[in-house]
């Protein structure tokens, strides 16, 4: 295990690679003919000097996870051969590079995990060859950048844990982001609708491509790109970004309005996450043609009305949240679908069905009987009210009453009854709930 850097030979040497040990000091500078240069998961510190940009014979650059830190040097446009730089996990600060040259290699930038500030530099739109971006856990403050959909070969783009903003405006290019597999926008401030007209471009993610299913992009022998990605429900670094990562992560933004239905159409997706927004309306049932989805988390929103029957189909699912809305009604039931836990609903008082309760039964239905001790108290519940209907009507029209629920057993117009009470006592449970989440939000904002 190697802990200083100068007593290394690093002179006339093509590959340099002091991966993962205990090197600390700072950045040492090969000769100008290495072409592959590794040196991350060490301790290095101090800035980086701009004599790197010397080695015009560059390819791949790994600095990642060290404590180097000041500004990147400006001067990277100058290795027009340089592929792959991968930055990430460090603490540089300032402004990303802002001059990113027309001819420019560059297929992979990762400058994720550090205090980068200011805006996504429009520049990047002359790396062509440009595959994998990942400017995530940072502190830029931009809009989308949109002109990002311009790079014929991006398939990654990850923004996370930034100060983004404003609405997701889509341009009048046809060809908008063709080969993006992976999008990731959670935790910034995007606001607005989601919109459906991006969507409508995501050649990459409407397409189910047989031969896909076994390739990978991202790197070679001597380096593999990684991304942080959400799946199931755990965040993980994902090395040798593979294509069932096709992914889609807008939570926890200030997103609004309805779930454009045209975000069926994605059938490649496996990852959807738009949960913690103030997204409303109903579920669309077009999600239920999402086929391959393993994880669908839409919790946290506003959402009302019914399940889409159609999810009971969906039987890649391995993660399901739809806790903290306003959904109602039965719980559809399919093979998939039972393997899920109250948690998965919570929070929607107007659900029946498994798990929340032991059947969808009488209670919006009005038809069959509930079995066991909830059978009886719901009959007793029943007879009591009926009885006091009676009490002002004459004794003989309350036991006449009572007499046709025990032998028709679908006492159905005074269910209705039953029904309106609990109907208002659960609106009044939304309006509390919904006044504490505001609180939280506010208290979090």
């Amino acid at each position: 295990m190697l802990t200083s850097v100068d007593s290394i030979p690093l002179q006339s040497l093509y590959t340099i690679d002091l991966r993962s040990n205990l090197l600390q000091g700072s950045l040492p500078i090969p000769s100008n003919s290495t072409t592959l240069f590794f040196i991350s998961h060490n301790n290095l510190t101090g800035e980086i000097p701009s004599s790197i940009c010397n080695l015009t014979s560059l390819i791949m650059l790994d600095l990642a996870t060290n404590n180097l830190s000041g500004e990147i040097p400006q001067c990277f446009r100058n290795i027009t051969s340089l592929q792959v730089l991968d930055m990430r996990h460090n603490n540089l600060s300032g402004n990303i590079p802002t001059t990113f040259s027309n001819g420019s290699s560059l297929s992979s930038l990762n400058l994720r995990g550090n205090k980068l500030e200011g805006k996504i530099p429009q520049s990047l739109t002359n790396c062509k060859q440009l595959e994998v971006l990942d400017l995530g856990d940072n502190h830029l403050n931009d809009t989308f950048p949109v002109w990002l959909g311009t790079l014929p070969k991006l398939k990654v783009l990850s923004l996370r844990f930034n100060k983004l903003h404003g609405p997701i405006r889509t341009s009048r290019i046809e060809n908008m982001f063709p080969e993006l597999r992976i999008i990731d926008l959670s935790y910034n401030a995007f606001s607005g609708n989601l919109p459906s007209s991006l969507f409508q471009h995501l050649k990459a993610m409407r397409t189910l491509d047989p031969s896909m299913e076994a390739s990978r992009y991202g790197g070679d022998q001597y380096y593999q790109d990684s991304i942080a990605v959400v799946s199931k429900g755990y965040e993980r670094e994902v090395v040798r970004i593979l294509f069932l990562y096709t992914t889609i992560d807008r939570s926890n933004n200030k997103f609004e309005g309805h779930i454009p239905t045209i975000m069926g159409d994605l059938i490649a997706l496996r990852v959807l996450n738009i949960s913690h927004n103030g997204l409303e309306g109903p579920i669309p049932s077009s999600l239920g043609s999402l086929s391959l989805v393993e994880s669908l988390d839409l919790s946290s929103n506003h959402l009302v009305g019914k399940i889409p029957s159609q999810f009971a189909s969906l039987t890649s699912l391995e993660v399901f949240n739809l806790s903290y809305n306003h959904l109602e009604g039965c719980i559809p039931q399919g093979n998939q679908l039972q393997t899920f836990e109250n948690n998965s609903y919570e929070g929607n008082d107007g659900l029946r069905g498994f798990p929340v309760t032991k059947s969808c039964g009488t209670t919006y239905a009005v038809s069959g009987q509930l079995d066991g001790e909830e059978s009886n108290s719901e009959f007793l519940s029943d007879f009591r009210k009926a009885a006091l209907m009676g009490y002002g009507s004459g004794l003989c029209i309350g036991i006449s009453i009572v007499y046709f629920m025990m032998s028709t057993g679908k006492p159905i117009w005074f269910a209705r009854i039953i029904v309106k009470l609990e109907h208002k006592i659960m609106m009044g449970r939304r309006k509390k709930q919904r006044r504490q989440r505001n609180c939280r939000r506010r208290n979090n904002h």
